[in-house]
């Protein structure tokens, strides 16, 4: 059950008082208070855990300050979709709104490598309009011998001329909890910039005490990749260890599954599950074509494969792509040869466009159907 409390309730105040009164003395039942920020407003929810079916819907809506109440059939309680369920499914970080009904391109390096060439995308990204990009500091491999990462050493110049080009956030994988430490500890130390948005990577979907220790910080939004050989159903779970420590701001993303029916690809590409994802939660969705894809082949039509994955996402309704681009692939640490080149970003993006123009327009003719 959700106790949703009128938007900027004081919580010194006699109404906040009594309706945690009323609910600490409900046997078996845990509150755990979740609040969202917004422009002009604070929202507090009220998550309760326990035996809540002995709870009278109706005697919490009547308490003071209780805005509404939704009870909870479902999976995925914090982030999932409710009957009677009117909670925003947008969120804003840095002056950037994540949505459910908007769309973001995250175009930058896997690896960073050097400050020349992550000065190189930033510009690129500042020339077309983007205050969004990818980048690796920290890179889990298969092997141990494997580049694993400039790590903390490069934070500070990323985040330097991610202010200097404008950026607002950048993508950036961790895989423990001192990564989150350490970004911290460099945003800080530069004068914050640019802002991170902590990625879970497909290894790490269910590394529990990660993903509880990602979701006990409540600045920074987690986009969080699906597993790669697990259901959707458990990776959606993985998504809800954050939000049940307090992080709502979570992005979900699809990067394709392993396995050899997704040959030739490197993964089998299932971006068709963006309007699942959409339907059970009020995550917006994320589509990874260079990780599903994993080359630069093209059809006979001349357009890659990663445009076409992309295009295919974007069409369902994503909201954010995060796609590798380097400025030399043949010299990248890593993944150089899915690495799309500087000179087609501007392509790339009209690409986006026109795929997005089409899901709008696709929406715009059911909605001539569907009942007011």
């Amino acid at each position: 059950m959700i106790v949703i409390l009128e938007p900027g309730i004081d919580k010194s105040g006699a109404k906040y008082t009594a309706v945690m009164n009323y609910l600490s003395n409900q046997a078996g039942i845990q509150v755990r208070v979740h609040e969202e920020t917004g422009a002009q407003q604070v929202l507090t929810e009220l998550y309760l855990v326990g035996d809540t079916k002995t709870l009278d819907k109706e005697d919490i809506n009547a308490l003071p300050g209780v805005e509404r109440v939704v009870r909870i059939s479902q999976e995925y309680r914090v982030l999932g979709r409710h009957k009677d369920d009117k909670r925003s499914t947008h969120f804003e970080y840095n002056g950037v709104t994540f949505s459910q009904d908007n769309l973001h391109i995250f175009p930058g390096l896997c690896a960073v490598d050097n400050p020349t060439h992550v000065e190189q995308m930033m510009k690129a990204c500042q020339e077309h309009g983007l205050e969004t990009t990818r980048m690796g500091a920290y890179k889990p491999r298969t092997s141990p011998y494997a580049f694993q990462g400039h790590g903390k050493d490069c934070l500070p110049y990323v985040f330097e001329l991610a202010g200097k080009y404008g950026i607002k956030v950048i993508a950036m994988e961790v895989t423990c909890e001192q990564h989150v430490v350490e970004i911290q500890q460099a945003l800080e130390q530069t004068g914050n910039p640019t802002g991170v948005m902590l990625q879970i990577g497909t290894r790490n979907t269910q590394n529990f005490e990660l993903l509880k220790a990602v979701g006990r910080q409540q600045e920074m939004p987690v986009l969080l990749k699906r597993g790669f050989g697990i259901t959707l159903e458990e990776s959606l779970n993985a998504a809800e260890y954050m939000a049940s420590e307090g992080n709502r701001k979570v992005i979900f993303a699809l990067r394709g599954m392993k396995t050899n029916m997704g040959d030739p690809h490197r993964n089998f590409v299932d971006f068709s599950h963006v309007p699942v994802v959409k339907r059970l939660t009020r995550m917006p969705v994320c589509v990874d074509p260079s990780h599903s894809v994993g080359s630069r082949e093209q059809s006979p039509d001349g357009l890659m494969d990663v445009f076409h994955v992309t295009a295919q996402g974007i069409v369902a309704g994503a909201n954010m792509v995060l796609v590798d681009f380097h400025p030399a692939p043949a010299k990248a640490l890593v993944d150089g040869p899915q690495a799309l080149l500087m000179s087609e970003l501007p392509y790339f993006l009209e690409d986006c466009r026109i795929a997005r123009e089409a899901y709008e327009a696709r929406v715009k003719n059911i909605n001539r159907i569907r009942p007011a």
